[in-house]
């Protein structure tokens, strides 16, 4: 009965500590690692998400923009870091996809990342430089055949949610594009700005801006309804490719091994910001969908997502790197 009654006050004494833990959390500032180029969708989400966590905490969350092998680079920073709640990642559709990528990855998505919350889904977007005269997703698709291999798509890197965007329409048209990776979705706009590039497929967020100004031409969405964020731009699936379909998320992790007390905190503070209508606000004009899960919620749905895109890209024949 002692040893029980020792257990007993043990736990509750750790439990004690947690809450306290969690009621100072935090007391410095949070750095907040987006793993692409300025400019991208996720560094978008990330940092309208860390201005308001700003306001929320009363102490700064900056961005700390980490590029570079497909959101590996800074993935593994956030891996490798301190569990302490002072380094988060800014998680993208990548770190579930990049499993079936890479035959190596430094670190592993479903054991070295405590999820905190889905974020937003995201539609993707295929855009092209004004100087491609195709107008609709039906005439892209015939130019595209007229020429196989004349084309060719950027992207935020090899395995990145823009990426298998355009090697799933790929395969669906039955056309043949050159892809280009680039170290994040904003260097891979600023190409097809630059008419260095034909065509992308980036985030709704990232490609809107350029869209509205007339400096992009959109051909459709990559989900199968119209965005209200771009409510003249059809669906793929719509516009001449029916049954295609492929969005992209991001969401808030935090090192393995971060204190559950943590965890719940940040995950209340991501939920509220998130909720909050100039946020939302915001997050719906550019096109973008909010979540925000449960840490549970997020951890099933990073698995259920890891064990979708693997099954995609051995069906396109896609080889790990």
């Amino acid at each position: 009965m002692n040893r029980i009654a020792i257990a007993a006050l043990v736990a509750l004494t750790g439990m004690g500590a947690q809450c306290v833990l969690a009621q100072g959390y935090p007391t410095r500032t949070i750095r907040l690692v987006v793993p692409s180029s300025p400019g991208g969708g996720t560094d978008i989400t990330g940092r309208i998400l860390a201005h308001k966590l700003s306001e929320q905490f009363g102490q700064q969350v900056v961005v700390d923009n980490r590029a570079g092998a497909g959101t590996t680079i800074g993935n593994d920073i956030v891996a490798k870091s301190a569990p302490d709640g002072y380094t988060l990642l800014m998680g993208i559709s990548t770190l579930a996809i990049n499993p079936s990528m890479y035959s190596a990855l430094p670190y592993d998505a479903l054991r070295d990342f405590a999820p905190i919350s889905q974020a937003v889904t995201v539609p993707n977007v295929l855009t092209v430089h004004p100087s491609v005269p195709a107008k609709t997703v039906k005439e892209f698709i015939a130019l595209a055949k007229a020429k196989p291999g004349s084309i060719t798509f950027g992207s935020a890197g090899l395995g990145t949610s823009p990426h298998l965007s355009g090697e799933l329409f790929k395969t669906m048209a039955g056309i043949d594009m050159v892809h280009a990776p680039f170290k994040g979705s904003g260097q891979s706009v600023i190409s097809l700005l630059a008419g260095e590039i034909g065509a992308n497929f980036p985030s709704v967020p990232t490609a809107i801006p350029y869209i509205k100004a007339g400096r992009l031409r959109a051909l459709g969405v990559t989900t199968v309804k119209r965005t209200p964020a771009l409510p003249d731009v059809p669906g793929i699936a719509e516009a001449g490719l029916p049954g295609y379909e492929a969005t992209q998320w991001f969401g808030v992790l935090a090192p393995a091994a971060t204190p559950r007390a943590i965890v719940d905190r940040l995950y209340q503070e991501v939920s509220r910001a998130l909720r909050a209508p100039d946020v939302k606000g915001r997050l719906n004009a550019d096109g973008a969908d909010v979540v925000a899960s449960t840490p549970e919620e997020f951890a099933g749905y990073i698995k259920s997502e890891t064990e979708k895109w693997a099954r995609v890209i051995k069906a396109a024949g896609i080889k790990p790197q």
